[in-house]
């Protein structure tokens, strides 16, 4: 088959389109033929060297993918060659197949295209755990998410409002209408002081869930838009990885801050992969069925182009995903 491979960790300019060996299922693992899959920010930080792949994991690049089952692995039940998917995947996903664990395969949702479906499983599976899991969010609590016209904060949006809380945005003012659109009930420019900006608009109270991607350059803002009882979970490191924390700060705002990944997860057990597909499936595919959450795709790239739609990604504006779609599927 053929895959993105790395000549070594820099930039784009890395990447090429090149012969590897097909993946061949394991034990309780399915292989995928490729239909599309998607651009993260995790997979910038991979080319550059700062992502480094959890041990047994695909070095290849690809955090995500949709396509059509070619082949089991011993074991595994409840999925047929000839099946449409898509999967969570720890790596591999910018290639013609991928070998993937079965827990980690999810139905196409009904009413979104197989390509689409390539775009779902990660930023599902990031605002399912966070946000829900071990955020807690709750019907009429207010959540905010920091740069809600990125491929997470669009899905984050609509799940949230989904779910029946007030929601908050960050964005550029060009964005700011498509996050309304969205479902978006209060839009910041995210150049003005946020916490202020958002204690405005919610007479005082503030952020009972706040998702940050921002990491250290945030902290500060996000502790002073908290609600008392607030939790903010950090997902990202795209503003620094070390910053001064004021603990009574938190203390008086009983505060909870979580910072947690999904890639090294393991495949079963408690709080895995496993564990988030399932919730994914059971709560969040209903409403992607149903119209009321859409995938949202900006731009479509040839796989064998991968380092323009890094490119892209890295100039800033993308309003939801960038998927890579296999020419040949």
């Amino acid at each position: 088959m053929k895959a993105i491979t790395l000549a070594e960790y820099g930039g784009p300019e890395q990447m090429a389109w090149e012969d590897v060996p097909d993946p061949v299922p394991g034990p309780g693992e399915v292989v995928i033929d490729v239909v599309a899959s998607a651009v993260n920010r995790a997979d910038l930080l991979q080319v550059q060297g700062n992502y480094p792949v959890p041990p047994g994991a695909s070095e290849i690049l690809g955090l995500e993918c949709s396509g059509r089952i070619s082949a089991l692995g011993e074991g595994v039940d409840g999925w047929s060659v000839g099946d449409e998917v898509c999967a969570l995947l720890a790596g591999g996903g910018y290639a013609q197949k991928v070998a993937v664990p079965a827990p980690q395969l999810l139905p196409v949702p009904d009413g979104v295209s197989l390509e689409d479906a390539g775009g779902l499983p990660e930023v599902a599976c990031t605002v399912w755990s966070n946000v829900f899991l071990e955020g807690r969010l709750a019907e009429d609590e207010t959540f905010l998410v920091q740069g809600g016209s990125s491929g997470i904060g669009t899905h984050a949006i609509q799940i949230a409002k989904a779910f029946g809380a007030r929601v908050a945005a960050t964005v550029h003012p060009d964005r700011m209408q498509f996050c309304r659109e969205l479902g978006a009930d209060i839009v910041i420019d995210y150049h003005l002081d946020v916490a202020e900006e958002l204690k405005k608009a919610t007479d005082g109270h503030g952020a009972d869930v706040i998702l940050d991607n921002m990491g250290a350059k945030g902290l500060a803002n996000n502790l002073s838009a908290l609600a008392r009882d607030g939790r903010l979970m950090i997902i990202g490191m795209q503003g620094g990885v070390k910053a001064e924390l004021n603990i009574g700060a938190l203390l008086a705002k009983r505060g909870h801050v979580s910072a947690m990944g999904l890639r090294g997860r393991p495949v079963k057990g408690p709080h895995s992969k496993a564990e988030i597909v399932l919730g994914v499936r059971e709560n969040v595919w209903p409403l992607l069925s149903a119209g009321t959450v859409r995938p949202v795709v900006f731009e479509r790239y040839p796989m064998s182009d991968a380092a323009g739609a890094h490119r892209r990604l890295a100039e800033g504006g993308v309003v939801g995903k960038l998927l890579l779609v296999n020419p040949d599927a």
